[in-house]
């Protein structure tokens, strides 16, 4: 049964990639380029069904979030989110803020990590509420263990739309961080709503996939987004891709050009 699943995914990832690259091809795209492994692709493969899968209330309120129709690299299977951070992390000189600090990192993505770990930081602690691979400690967002301004760097990339309490996650990190210390809180968000949809009471997949817009998010931002990640004291340093990254073609590149650099700051007291 293991081989038949395997035969499965490696046939249907052979269509995904095949029709990605005749849509690139039809629309008259370039080629892509993988900024996690540095190597030229074909195409990008899509999320699930692309763009045409995506919930009808996802569309209307105007979601800023993954790129679904190139979003994973056929070559290392970076997702654009983890491409898009490592853009912004190159034109920001994060490296000279990691090397020797302390980084704390939920849900560790593969192209990330190997970031951080070549600007040689003093600490590199990866964490995950539900941790899968070797390495990764448990580490609950809403209740850490860690001490007070602890952390020069908190990355947490597409995490807090899953998090049942963000408020109580926002605190912590605040507290972690030492002042003048950096969160980077990429989230998907609704710019065609002012204010958060929240619903505790809605745990059926189905309707969180409509309303969320994906099965296991328990909210979608919405324009408050911001006031409600700077309220716990954080500083929005929010960077616009057309500002940060004029020079970057997203059809090249594979992220949503839409979607900013949610970079905040602990004050220095």
């Amino acid at each position: 049964m293991q081989i038949l699943d395997k035969i499965a995914r490696l046939v249907g990832r052979t269509i995904g990639l095949y029709g990605s690259i005749m849509r690139r091809l039809l629309a008259g795209e370039p080629r892509g380029f993988c900024i996690a492994c540095h190597r030229p692709v074909l195409a990008f493969l899509r999320f699930g069904g692309g763009s045409n899968a995506v919930p009808a209330l996802m569309k209307a309120a105007a979601v800023i979030g993954s790129d679904v129709d190139h979003f994973s690299c056929p070559k290392c299977g970076a997702h654009d989110r983890e491409r898009h951070l490592l853009l912004y992390f190159a034109k920001s000189n994060f490296n000279s803020l990691i090397a020797n600090g302390r980084v704390l990192h939920f849900a560790p993505e593969p192209a990330i990590k190997r970031f951080i770990e070549s600007a040689i930081p003093a600490e590199y602690i990866r964490g995950d509420l539900f941790p899968a691979s070797p390495g990764v400690r448990r580490v609950d967002l809403c209740k850490m263990s860690f001490e007070d301004a602890s952390f020069d760097l908190v990355i947490a990339n597409h995490v807090l739309e899953h998090v049942d309490d963000d408020a109580q996650a926002l605190k912590e990190i605040f507290r972690i961080l030492r002042p003048g210390g950096m969160a980077v809180l990429q989230t998907p968000y609704a710019s065609g709503l002012s204010i958060t949809i929240c619903d505790p009471a809605v745990s059926n997949p189905v309707l969180r996939l409509e309303l969320y817009g994906q099965d296991d998010h328990v909210r979608l931002y919405g324009n408050d987004i911001f006031e409600r990640f700077t309220s716990t004291g954080l500083v929005s340093k929010l960077g616009l891709h057309e500002d940060l990254l004029p020079e970057i073609d997203c059809r090249i590149y594979g992220v949503n050009p839409l979607e900013p650099f949610m970079l905040f700051n602990k004050p220095v007291d």
